[in-house]
């Protein structure tokens, strides 16, 4: 039997800081298990955005509230680009807007709008705001569109597959970070390293947006040209979106008022409150961090957060894949299948693509509501899923996705669930 990388007591703190991690808002008891498609909220972060929209005062002016106002978004700023993305001190810009989906679709457009190359290359599980946008402006632009495939038996795309159709005149790649269906995590590190030597100009995109909320994002480091992430699945607040573009992206022509610096990305006035939700997200990732480091470096303790956070849900994975002497796991349970399970389970993030035989996933997706789990079925009747389940294979799954902050009680007490609708089709 596996041990839980945080304590009880832990537990019992981070739930605290959760709304409804245990309850949904009518008070019913709930396992809410769809954190890919919304996360659990973070009381801080909506506090925080609560708090500074009461405030009428425009942060462009120079009163003292309006200044205290600008120190809380210069404060976002530099927590979202150098903590979260990982861009190193004045490198790159961010790119805002209402959704991440928006910021993709502009950051891929800027880049086809703006560099040579005669073909794309996209990956076959990306989802539609990285896949519609790098095909929607590499035909706009004239370009070949070229689709690397997932592995059916793992879930992710693999660097071989991607490096086949790249070449010389490459203009563009982009790979998500992780998989929002399988959680499986992408080695974006050594993707950039190869693509870039078989075309040493190639821009590189990653969306990030699945796998932010469970791991440390490198930007810098990988040398990406563009990434994105959405807050409402990253502990924060819905209605805004995020994005990184390297220097030589940001310099490219692009959306901007005339009199801005040639890299402002800017366009109207960004809203603090917005921006002290996210460094709320990250005060709570330093703070957990704070348990497994000494250090008093704010990025040093979000990056052991994080670090912190995959090994937690690395533990909640196996226990629901494994269970224990009391509990059979989803391995283990008659008439369960899971798709795409790899016995090394490392490389993915917390998610669980499965199915019960004998059950459509509409209605089994109802049934588990019925006895209090949330879960989502992702379908090829879905136009966000239809590519994505069908290149695996599929014709669909119950996407299973649960949060650091929940226990191996809790676990336990979907994976007796389970079992239990598993036995009425039996």
């Amino acid at each position: 039997m596996g041990k839980s990388y945080f304590s009880d007591a832990l537990i019992r703190e981070i739930k605290d800081r959760f709304y409804y991690v245990d309850t949904d808002p009518q008070g019913r008891r709930r396992l809410f298990f769809e954190n890919s498609g919304g996360s659990l909220r973070l009381r801080a972060a909506v506090e925080a955005k609560a708090e500074y929209e009461k405030i009428p005062d425009c942060p462009e002016r120079y009163h003292d509230i309006s200044m205290q106002l600008r120190a809380v978004k210069e404060k976002g700023i530099r927590d979202i680009m150098q903590i979260i993305f990982g861009a190193a001190e004045g490198q790159g810009a961010l790119v805002t807007e209402l959704t991440s989906s928006q910021c993709m679709f502009r950051i891929v457009r800027t880049i086809l709008e703006n560099t040579g190359g005669t073909n794309v290359v996209v990956s076959s599980i990306e989802h539609p705001s990285a896949f519609d946008s790098v095909t929607v402006y590499a035909e706009r632009t004239g370009r070949e569109v070229r689709v690397a495939k997932a592995n059916p038996e793992t879930g992710a795309v693999e660097v071989e597959e991607v490096l086949r159709h790249v070449d010389k005149d490459t203009a563009l790649i982009s790979v998500m970070s992780a998989s929002n269906i399988t959680g499986s995590i992408m080695d974006i590190r050594r993707l950039v390293k190869e693509a870039r030597a078989i075309s040493p100009d190639v821009y590189i995109v990653s969306d990030a947006v699945q796998h932010m909320p469970h791991a440390v994002l490198h930007v810098s480091e990988y040398g990406l040209d563009g990434m994105n992430f959405a807050p409402y699945k990253a502990f924060g607040i819905r209605g805004c979106g995020y994005g990184y573009v390297s220097d030589r992206v940001a310099g490219m022509p692009h959306d901007k008022l005339i009199a801005k610096p040639e890299k402002e990305w800017e366009l109207g006035t960004f809203p603090h409150p917005n921006f002290a939700a996210m460094s709320a997200v990250v005060d709570y990732v330093a703070w957990l961090g704070s348990h497994f480091t000494g250090s008093d470096n704010r990025k040093t303790l979000y990056d052991a957060g994080m670090m912190a956070i995959h090994k937690q849900e690395l533990t909640l994975l196996h226990h629901m894949l494994e269970g224990s002497d009391s509990v059979r796991g989803l391995r283990h349970i008659p008439g369960v299948e899971i798709y795409t399970d790899t016995p090394d389970t490392v490389d993915r993030d917390l998610i669980a693509a499965i199915g019960i035989k004998g059950w459509d996933y509409t209605a089994l997706r109802e049934e588990y509501y019925r006895r209090g789990v949330t879960v989502f079925e992702r379908v090829n009747t879905s136009l966000y899923s239809k590519r994505i389940v069908e290149s695996l294979g599929l014709t669909g799954c119950i996407r299973v996705s649960p949060l650091h902050c929940h226990s191996f009680a809790d676990i336990d007490r979907f994976l007796e669930i389970t079992a239990a609708i598993a036995a009425e089709k039996s």
